[in-house]
């Protein structure tokens, strides 16, 4: 269990949990939203709680005494992020080859968001379907590499101003495999040309969307058929950054996106009855740091548009790194790229996990320096509220 000694904010630091814990009545009943975001929302405000329960420990030297409570541990959550993103690097890293990696961004238009809000579920499978076809078919096409590529991608929702803007980031492999299992290399550091990229993603996901419209599983108040026949005719947005120089900036890029959420504690500047403030990146003004101002229950509904599906993993592995596939595939890759396995390390506690990646050890007492802190007591949950 990650408990509540993790928690190392100032006191004057608001939190996400503050601001729903406050104003969550009001928001239910203005905007009514579905139990599974309710149950997220009362998960973030009850972490690290004593409504989740948690422990008493007692200093082996001083005798200081202190509460630990335990974790809500909800993937929405700002405070229960690190260790797993850490822990996750880690199983990542094991699959990762001497190779360059490419990071490939696929967007969806403006017209089409207002769709996906209303069909999350549907619209981001299809929306990684569409992904995974365009990204397998070109690099099997002899023309740009003719083998079989490996990618992870992860779904991110939101822009800097928790405005809704689903996307999907991919980490891809500089190279694959072929029919005669040769590893075949991208050249002079260019992946595959955007422009076909963005064109194949867009006749794959309009199409996916129109077959699942007339097969109703997805569903919109007005006839979203010339939205389509319109959004073949614009250019969409796919873009394809420089290729990592080594794994381990692979590792290190890894962490920024695949356990991130709509918003962490550290850019919440204010919140009060009314409003909450927070800070935001501007990158059409260049990148520019601003301020953001909300009232209290706009922010809480931007901040729910971004709570996944019940359920839906975000994360997800395709060609070579794909479940099925790498367990052939990575011992090949391994022996042409002349490449050694990465040693599994045993199971460790959450402790033992921030002692090694962050040199900080919970357990020592801070007041003596010397002692520390033994369990001495479990403490029972104390949720009270009616679900």
């Amino acid at each position: 269990m990650i408990l509540m000694a993790l928690a190392t904010r100032e006191a004057h630091q608001r939190e996400l949990a503050d601001i729903l814990r406050k104003h969550e009545r009001r928001f239910i009943e203005a905007y009514a939203p579905s139990y599974h975001k309710i149950k997220v929302m009362r998960a973030i405000t009850d972490c690290r709680t004593s409504a989740l329960g948690g422990h008493k420990e007692k200093c082996s030297e001083c005798g200081e005494e202190r509460f630990s409570y335990n974790s809500c541990r909800n993937r929405h959550c700002p405070k229960c992020q690190f260790l797993s993103k850490e822990r996750w690097i880690e199983k990542e890293s094991e699959s990762l080859l001497p190779i360059q990696y490419f990071h490939v961004v696929f967007t969806i238009p403006d017209d089409l968001r207002s769709l996906f809000l209303q069909n999350q579920a549907n619209a981001y499978k299809l929306l990684f379907k569409a992904v995974k076809s365009t990204l397998l078919q070109l690099s099997r096409n002899e023309k740009y590499l003719g083998a079989q590529i490996g990618f992870l991608c992860v779904l991110h929702t939101w822009g800097q101003n928790l405005s809704y803007h689903p996307h999907i980031h991919c980490i891809v492999t500089g190279g694959g495999l072929n029919a005669r299992q040769e590893w075949l290399s991208c050249r002079n550091n260019f992946f595959l040309p955007v422009r076909v990229l963005s064109s194949l993603f867009r006749g794959k996901l309009i199409s996916y969307l129109g077959k699942a419209y007339r097969n109703q599983e997805i569903q919109s108040k007005a006839d979203v058929r010339p939205l389509f026949s319109a959004l073949r005719k614009k250019d969409w947005v796919v873009y394809c950054k420089q290729p990592f120089k080594n794994a381990k900036n692979v590792v290190n890029y890894l962490g920024r996106y695949t356990h991130r959420i709509a918003l962490s504690n550290s850019r919440i500047i204010s919140a009060d009855d009314e409003a909450v403030s927070f800070s935001w990146r501007d990158y059409r003004d260049h990148n520019h740091k601003k301020v953001m101002r909300l009232d209290a229950l706009e922010f809480i509904r931007r901040f729910c548009q971004h709570i996944l599906p019940y359920r839906f993993m975000k994360i997800r592995h395709y060609g070579i790194l794909s479940n099925r596939t790498k367990v052939k595939a990575m011992p090949v890759c391994r022996k042409i790229l002349g490449s050694k396995p990465v040693d599994t390390k045993p199971p460790e506690s959450w402790q033992a996990t921030l002692l090694r990646i962050k040199s900080f050890d919970v357990t020592l007492c801070p007041i003596c320096k010397t002692g520390h802190f033994i369990r001495m007591e479990i403490l029972p949950a104390q949720l009270a509220r009616p679900p």
